[in-house]
């Protein structure tokens, strides 16, 4: 359903400032996120900001399922919102701007020799290397004996659908910076975040290596459309491959 009302028609409860103010921005829908920052509405049948922001989202949706995906909003570029009815340049830069805001939040990185505890923590450190990238990319994050941050390093740049990371490289970065523990990391540009069998495949073949060189692999991240997924947390490989990481 689309909202032809005014935002000033709706009960206070259902305004999408009010109802963020009162509950937390979570509790908002996307149209009701991009309310706040259009403002105001208009488009085809007048509609309210709410309407707009719902419009919005189905027209850059068409062919999805989805029709309320605001994953599309991600690569988003000014020409291709003020080709929407209702969307002008002040409305075209404000959602821009809150896109980049938000991508900057996800990116920012932990200071160096802050210790990785934690996939979450280790996610944000690679998340400028791999997180919205449209290319798949394998990265490395170095840790000393304490799985303190020393850095962090992107191995190779794929097509759009793979990457290609040889073991020798991966640990050459690691020797040379003297790291004693490490991560590593790649991203899927789709946004689905179930490992490849040439993930799961590639896995195996650098704990096997860790086993052998003495450099505890700690996880394998998998990022893309601002989430992430932990190999270590999701398959048996681990068990399967101990790497003596304590």
């Amino acid at each position: 359903m689309i909202y032809h009302l005014r935002i000033a028609d709706l009960p206070s409860g259902d305004r999408p400032r009010e109802k963020l103010l009162e509950h937390g921005s979570r509790h908002l829908t996307s149209a009701e996120l991009l309310a706040i920052l259009l403002g105001t509405g208009q488009g085809p049948g007048k509609l309210s900001a709410v309407g707009l922001g719902q419009h919005i989202l189905r027209h850059l949706n068409q062919g999805n399922p989805n029709d309320n995906d605001p994953g599309v909003l991600k690569n988003i570029t000014a020409e291709e919102l003020m080709a929407i009815s209702g969307v002008g340049p002040a409305k075209a830069t404000a959602i821009l701007a809150a896109i980049e805001l938000g991508k900057r939040v996800l990116q920012s990185r932990p200071p160096e020799n802050t210790e990785i505890s934690d996939p979450s923590l280790a996610a944000a450190t690679l998340a400028q290397d791999l997180m919205w990238q449209t290319t798949e990319r394998f990265a490395v994050l170095l840790l000393d004996v304490r799985h303190r941050l020393l850095g962090t390093h992107v191995i190779s740049m794929g097509s759009a659908t793979e990457t290609i990371a040889h073991p020798r490289e991966i640990f050459r970065e690691v020797i040379r910076r003297g790291a004693n523990r490490l991560i590593i990391a790649h991203n899927h540009p789709s946004g689905n975040l179930t490992p490849s069998k040439e993930d799961l495949q590639l896995t195996r073949q650098l704990l096997q290596a860790g086993q052998f060189l003495a450099l505890p692999i700690l996880d394998h991240l998998i990022l893309g459309n601002g989430d992430y997924s932990s190999l270590r947390q999701t398959t048996s490989l681990w068990q399967e491959y101990p790497q003596g990481d304590t």
